[in-house]
């Protein structure tokens, strides 16, 4: 008579499924890294549960039977049910992960509204330096939201992610005391031709280097000297340690000890887009994109500047509505 002890659970379940793909019991163990007797003697135990066979064997091999089918093919549902479940789960109650690339910039000024904005949600806020470096961690989940430039030469983004341009942000030139410019209000972008800039990246920030070597080439400028690293402070200290103007952000705050002028005729604008992988979208991450929607209309940042302005044709032809 069957036994009348008929509560299971998941991992005998998965035990019986394992054995059913391999009909080998040191291979089934070796998958859920246990031991072949274990493994025998935990299927007996769920056949004796149910008061059936599963499986037939002998020295030479395995058989499923006809009830085990049956079992199989139920208990293979009943796991990928437990594993969508965790999932959601997972992504309900989980904390909304951001790379906002650097302290200061358009994604940090973001991911603070944000935390003004929903205090119910868990924001966690990392600095990844570049989207380089991010998209990989957008891949395997460990980032829910990224910040940068996607129409650049080497920025295809793959089908699974989604993006929205939430930042056209108008780009100034970062001076170190005493330098020529640094009694000017607003300076011409054809007037650095005789001042050689600084360059400072973080090996992650691919699209920032191009950013500026684009904008080199157009304009007829020059780099006086590259550097690696990271942080916004670094870059300040780079700029009056070498003495040579750096283009940086008029949205950041103001670096120590260095000036910071807009730069006209043309401005030159660097384009930020939120991204984020489209099978991956849960109610939070809905919430925060909307968020971020009201924020980006209410302080106008996808307004281009006044008068003229500049930007790569790739990201330009890239973002129609300009």
């Amino acid at each position: 008579m069957p036994s009348q002890d008929k509560n299971i659970d998941l991992r005998l379940i998965r035990y019986a499924v394992t054995l059913a793909s391999e009909l080998h019991f040191g291979r089934a163990a070796a998958r859920l890294s246990i031991t072949q007797q274990t493994l025998s003697a935990q299927i007996a135990q769920l056949e004796r549960r149910l008061g059936m066979p599963l499986f037939i064997r002998d020295r030479r091999h395995v058989e499923i039977t006809e009830v085990g089918r049956i079992f199989i093919d139920k208990g293979r549902i009943l796991l990928a049910d437990a594993q969508e479940l965790l999932s959601v789960l997972e992504q309900t109650t989980s904390p909304l992960r951001l790379d906002v690339v650097a302290e200061g910039l358009p994604p940090d000024v973001l991911a603070h509204h944000l935390r003004e904005r929903l205090p119910g949600v868990d924001l966690e806020v990392l600095h990844g330096h570049g989207l380089a470096a991010t998209m990989s961690l957008l891949g395997e989940g460990r980032v829910d939201l990224a910040f940068g430039r996607i129409h650049g030469p080497h920025a295809a983004l793959p089908r699974m992610f989604s993006h929205e341009l939430v930042r056209l942000a108008p780009m100034g030139i970062a001076l170190p005391p005493g330098h020529a410019l640094v009694t000017r209000d607003d300076i011409p972008l054809t007037e650095l031709a005789d001042h050689p800039v600084l360059l400072y990246t973080a090996p992650e920030a691919v699209g920032w280097e191009e950013w500026n070597e684009q904008l080199v080439a157009d304009f007829g400028l020059s780099f006086a000297r590259k550097v690696r690293g990271h942080g916004r402070g670094a870059a300040g200290a780079a700029v009056r340690a070498y003495g040579m103007p750096s283009f940086a952000s008029l949205d950041a705050p103001r670096l120590e000890n260095t000036a910071v002028r807009a730069v006209v005729e043309p401005v030159p604008v660097y384009p930020w887009s939120a991204v984020w992988r489209s099978d991956r979208m849960n109610d939070t991450l809905a919430l925060a994109l909307a968020t971020i929607r009201d924020i980006v209309a209410e302080l106008r940042w996808l307004e281009p500047p006044d008068g003229t302005w500049w930007m790569p044709l790739t990201d330009r032809s890239g973002i129609p509505d300009l």
